[in-house]
């Protein structure tokens, strides 16, 4: 929604300054899974945004704070492309080869999941351990077009598991719900802005929000018009919403 590849989106960073200049609370929140917060904030402000890792929030750090809450203690297993290990706090990871996992966590998809990282994990659920992920996003937008995300996976392990996996990510309402008590708002004055339909949008619609839908990004106008429900609002760029608030 502000950048593809982490390049910034023609207007984004200067409706993210008008949002500041506004007196606005402002959270960015992201179930990217590839960077930490801070390298994720460092790239922004590389391209121009005013951002913070204070202001970001992500699905590693909702799920540390799941695990610790539900399985505190438990030995995890992580499935992700990229070393993010830095923002599981309190979450003890164990290597490839443990005979002990308690959670199976999957996060963003990537080379790292071959068929033997796959197999694994599910010869961990299907033996009892919990299926933890951080996103159900099937894909996700780069400069080289759509990529295949970890979404496909998950469906693929619970079919062969037979278990409902936890998501502690978008679309999850308790995440919405822990980013509305981290601005200190209740949902009716809130707005989310996205490019996904359903994991945004409508999901932030579900928990209270207001949901903007973006034609950037991962926009899909064959999965807007197949939506069973409408988006709120629905805008070309964040570039646009600036005005938007103002009506």
């Amino acid at each position: 929604m502000l950048t593809v590849s982490w390049q910034a989106i023609a207007g984004a960073v200067a409706a993210v300054q008008w949002l500041r200049t506004a007196g606005l609370a402002v959270a960015l929140v992201t179930n990217t899974t590839s960077r930490t917060r801070q390298a994720m904030a460092d790239a922004l402000v590389a391209t121009g945004f005013p951002a913070s890792a204070d202001d970001i929030v992500t699905a590693p750090t909702a799920a540390a704070g799941y695990l610790q809450e539900h399985y505190p203690g438990a030995r995890c297993l992580l499935l992700n492309s990229g070393d993010i290990s830095s923002d599981l706090t309190g979450v003890a990871l164990v290597g490839a080869d443990d005979a002990a996992v308690d959670v199976v966590l999957v996060g963003g998809a990537g080379p790292e999941f071959s068929y033997e990282a796959l197999n694994r994990a599910f010869r961990y659920v299907h033996a009892g351990a919990r299926l933890v992920v951080m996103s159900r996003a099937m894909y996700w937008q780069t400069s080289e077009g759509l990529q295949l995300d970890s979404g496909a996976f998950v469906a693929g392990l619970e079919l062969a598991t037979h278990t409902e996996a936890a998501v502690v990510g978008k679309p999850a309402a308790a995440f919405f719900a822990s980013v509305l008590a981290r601005l200190g708002v209740a949902a009716e004055d809130a707005v989310m802005v996205g490019d996904d339909i359903e994991v945004d949008v409508l999901a932030a619609q579900r928990a209270g929000l207001a949901g903007v839908l973006v034609r950037t990004g991962k926009y899909q106008a064959g999965t807007h018009a197949a939506a069973t429900v409408p988006p709120d609002h629905v805008v070309d760029s964040i570039a646009n919403l600036p005005a938007l608030l103002r009506r």
